[in-house]
Order: C-alpha cells, then sequence, then structure tokens
C-alpha cells in the first residue's frame, strides 16, 4: 500500500504533506468541493474525477472525508493545514459566503 499524501488529525483536521499533489477534499454530495494546493485553499469549480485513478492522472488526490478511512462522515467544520504553514477552516454551514474558508491560524516558521 503506498503512503497517503494527507494526515488525519483527531476528529476534522487534514493535514497536507506532499507537495506535488493537490487534495481535493469532498464531503458528501451536497457540499461544494475544496482543492488544496501547496500555496492554499479555493473551492474547485472543476469536473470531480469519478474515482482516485482518475484523480491521480490529474495530480491529485481524491480525498473522500465521509469514506471510513478517513473520518467516517459529513463535517460541518473542517480544518486543512497546508505546506504553506497555515491551517484554514472550511465552515460548510457557510457554503456561498466569504466566510465559507477563512484562515484559522497563519504560522510564522
Amino acid at each position: 500500500m503506498t503512503e497517503r499524501p494527507f494526515l488525519v488529525s483527531g476528529r476534522n483536521t487534514i493535514i497536507h504533506k506532499v507537495r506535488k499533489l493537490d487534495l481535493l477534499v469532498v464531503n458528501g454530495d451536497d457540499a461544494p468541493p475544496i482543492i488544496v494546493t501547496y500555496k492554499g485553499i479555493k473551492r474547485y469549480e472543476g469536473q470531480v474525477p469519478e474515482n482516485k485513478r482518475d484523480a491521480k492522472m490529474m495530480d491529485m488526490e481524491l480525498v473522500d472525508i465521509t469514506a471510513g478511512d478517513v473520518f467516517g462522515d459529513e463535517k460541518t467544520l473542517l480544518f486543512i493545514q497546508t505546506l504553506n504553514g497555515k491551517e484554514y477552516k472550511i465552515d460548510y454551514s457557510k457554503s456561498g459566503t466569504e466566510m465559507f474558508i477563512k484562515i484559522h491560524q497563519d504560522s510564522t516558521f
């Protein structure tokens, strides 16, 4: 089994750890997908790949947080630490507003 390009920490935190692969985070069927790059996070506007193999061909890792090997259920709040030292808070209850993705902590290393 190959190593995943992210770590799961606690009950709602994902840590991005491989620069060459972006994370495409999906949270159920109704929530908008999020793309995590080494530069930051934004809402993903493209076509979501059908499976992990298709995502790999696009240099992405498909992260379904409802899967049993990640968190196992949909989340209202999700925290993502990126390679640039920032931690973002994704509040799915505020999807469609400017409060949807916010910087939660900004590291100074």
